[in-house]
């Protein structure tokens, strides 16, 4: 799903927030009655959710992406279960191209339906954490540190899919960047059980762009974080242009984009994902950053995943 984001939603309480506040109050109730109506369904598989409550940009997929590799490396065999929406094939490429084992699914029970028939051992659930029908062994909400939780309201006052009290049914925490005690401080007198991890994104190919002048391209739930990692790195953005999550570039348009940095002498700089975007135009000169994700405390968080089969 596709969603712009108003720049209200990461400020404080303002006008548009309090406008939209009695919305907010019937989709939180609507959520609440969808929570306690839900028929819940247990497979065999264990099942791992990586997902998120405030909307976009909180990197689950590198960090569903991340724990399939661990799980891996132990010997498993894991498998990422997305639902299938038509205009996310950019992040579907982009975990083909670092896993293999990829399962779409409209409805993500009818997934795991499937997948228990296979030879796959534990699933990783790359969204769903709303999806109420599914039971979890383990519920992983990812934030962002620039971010967190914006103006704590739910949609369409605020960025929250989800009320931050829904932290109860979750068993940890992952936050991208920098640490936040006061956050932690929060967040556990909601889930004092709760386990925190920080990850970060480490460029493996800052060689590729230093000395360089720089067009730099995001089209992701949170561009400016793209652009904060650049700039972390020492690199020369001259130019910035935004797109929203998941669009879907022609190729006239992207031409258009080429021959601009090649008039001012710039190089093009983006995200890996967007770059899935663009990849079957086979354009030169065009490269992304590659970034390894990496989690803090690596071995107690591998504990908890080792323990699912104890």
């Amino acid at each position: 799903m596709r969603i712009n984001k108003p720049n209200f939603w990461d400020r404080k309480i303002g006008f548009f927030s309090i406008l939209l506040f009695p919305l907010s109050l019937i989709i939180s109730f609507l959520v609440f009655l969808k929570k306690k109506s839900s028929k819940v369904s247990s497979f065999k598989i264990p099942i791992i959710c990586v997902g998120n409550i405030y909307i976009g940009g909180t990197g689950k997929t590198p960090t569903s992406i991340y724990i399939a590799n661990e799980l891996n490396k132990m010997g498993k065999n894991a498998v990422i279960l997305r639902k299938h929406y038509e205009d996310q094939v950019d992040e579907h490429n982009l975990i083909r191209s670092y896993l293999g084992n990829l399962i779409l699914s409209k409805n993500r029970v009818d997934g795991l339906r499937e997948i228990e028939k296979s030879n796959f051992d534990t699933v990783i659930m790359d969204d769903g954490l709303q999806d109420y029908k599914i039971k979890k062994n383990i519920s992983i909400a990812c934030f962002n540190s620039n971010q967190l939780i914006g103006n704590g309201l739910v949609i369409p006052s605020g960025p929250l899919r989800e009320s931050l009290n829904s932290l109860k049914d979750i068993n940890i925490v992952i936050i991208n960047g920098n640490k936040n005690e006061i956050f932690e401080e929060k967040i556990l007198k909601i889930n004092s059980s709760l386990k925190i991890f920080y990850s970060s994104y480490e460029p493996t190919n800052l060689s590729d762009f230093t000395n360089q002048k720089l067009l730099a391209i995001a089209g992701i739930g949170n561009p400016e974080n793209f652009f904060s990692l650049i700039e972390q790195n020492n690199l020369n953005i001259r130019k910035k242009i935004i797109y929203p999550d998941h669009y879907k570039f022609s190729k006239e348009e992207f031409q258009n984009i080429i021959r601009e940095a090649e008039e001012k002498n710039y190089k093009i700089i983006m995200t890996e994902k967007d770059f899935y975007k663009i990849k079957e135009y086979n354009f030169d000169k065009v490269n992304f950053l590659k970034v390894e994700l990496k989690i803090t405390d690596r071995e107690n968080f591998n504990n908890i995943l080792k323990d699912l089969y104890d």
